[in-house]
């Protein structure tokens, strides 16, 4: 699988802080679909030329399963460009934090010529959240509801602070024809409880992905997005009809086992049954 279909499908970006190398293979060995090597937040100002030191020699070592993915720092920032240029051989895809328009990652992608998740964390950003899934270079989007809160002076645990930004990503990468939104983190490490509730409710909303800051997040996260066997027996019954011809994935509606099936239906099945075999995807 490229690296493009495996962000596209992918539930878990775990966050490692470029500044620490040695947490490079424990979090490449956690299980989870992408590994963010973090040369923002989680790294002081006076480490971050050490800290993209360490990202080029571990990219220059060779691509490693699972998807490798680094967040650069801000378009307004001094370390910005340089972080670019140094990144751009490397074809390894960019998170973009503080993404603000879609002129913006356009720019960025015909510098760098490389993938892009924008990180969307400030009000502007979700006012453009369209034209920034739109973007030529972007592959998905996520929300930075952390960053977010602080801007609009809300808690970032409230739910309904944040029912417009979730909803309004959701919509964008729909519209766009983008793989499902990546959610913002859980900040509670000692409580799955909490973990499964907030994937379960960003779920239900249409969110696919999860941002994680701790390893032990990521089989949590899996778990909740695994489709339930019941789930996955309609999703093969459904397709199984699709393949044997009684019903067309080009239009019209038939009933199979009492329900109605038409192109829609057929895609959410796909979509499942996808969602299954990523459980099964190589470590």
């Amino acid at each position: 699988m490229n690296v493009h279909l495996q962000i596209r499908s992918a539930r878990t970006f775990l966050f490692v802080p470029a500044s620490r190398p040695e947490r490079f293979e424990q979090a490449h060995a956690s299980g989870s679909d992408v590994v963010v090597l973090d040369l923002e937040d989680a790294v002081s100002p006076d480490e971050k030329s050490a800290a993209l030191a360490s990202v080029v020699r571990w990219l220059e070592a060779g691509w490693r399963a699972p998807a490798t993915i680094v967040r650069i720092n801000a378009v307004t920032s001094r370390w910005h460009d340089y972080e670019i240029d140094s990144l751009s051989r490397f074809g390894v895809p960019l998170m973009v934090p503080k993404a603000e328009s879609g002129a913006m990652m356009e720019a960025i992608h015909r510098r760098s010529g490389l993938q892009l998740i924008p990180l969307i964390e400030t009000p502007t950003g979700v006012y453009r959240a369209e034209s920034i899934a739109a973007a030529e270079g972007v592959i998905r989007v996520a929300l930075g509801h952390i960053d977010l809160a602080a801007a609009l002076r809300v808690d970032p645990d409230s739910r309904d602070a944040f029912l417009y930004a979730r909803s309004e990503l959701v919509l964008a990468s729909a519209a766009a024809g983008i793989a499902g939104p990546v959610d913002g983190v859980t900040a509670s490490l000692d409580d799955p409880a909490r973990l499964i509730d907030d994937v379960m409710y960003a779920h239900g909303l249409g969110i696919t992905g999860k941002l994680c800051i701790h390893p032990r997040q990521v089989d949590v996260v899996h778990g909740v997005f695994r489709p339930s066997q019941t789930d996955i027996a309609w999703a093969q019954r459904i397709v199984a009809a699709v393949d044997a011809g009684q019903v067309s994935e080009g239009g019209g509606a038939v009933a199979i086992d009492g329900e109605m099936v038409d192109p829609p239906v057929i895609s959410r099945a796909r979509t499942i049954l996808a969602r299954y075999s990523a459980d099964d995807r190589p470590r």
